[in-house]
């Protein structure tokens, strides 16, 4: 996911902030990804995107846009990408991972 150190900026709504990021399905086993916003404790944080969940296939990319309120602003610390694996009918080890950008 980049960029690597998002920064929030004011929306067209005022009180909302947004940042734009960009994603890359390197993996050819996945096609699933989950977008979350954490705090620094990584408890989730509420924010709205065209994206929560997006299907990706190999080497395909994604941007788009993360608004969240101007309150919750100053507990955003992280943006995520996590995958998400559906069922191995091959019986093949998965890994699932999780990406993060850190707000500066």
């Amino acid at each position: 996911m980049t960029p690597t150190y998002p920064e929030w900026e004011p929306s067209h709504v005022q009180g909302i902030f947004k940042a734009q990021m960009e994603l890359f399905n390197k993996r050819s086993d996945v096609r699933w990804y989950e977008i979350g916003v954490f705090t620094k404790d990584w408890k989730p944080v509420n924010f709205v995107s065209q994206y929560k969940i997006v299907r990706m296939d190999h080497l395909a990319k994604i941007k788009f846009d993360v608004y969240i309120n101007a309150i919750d602003v100053p507990m955003a610390e992280y943006i995520c990408s996590e995958t998400r694996l559906q069922e191995n009918s091959d019986k093949k080890p998965m890994i699932s991972s999780k990406i993060c950008s850190r707000f500066k």
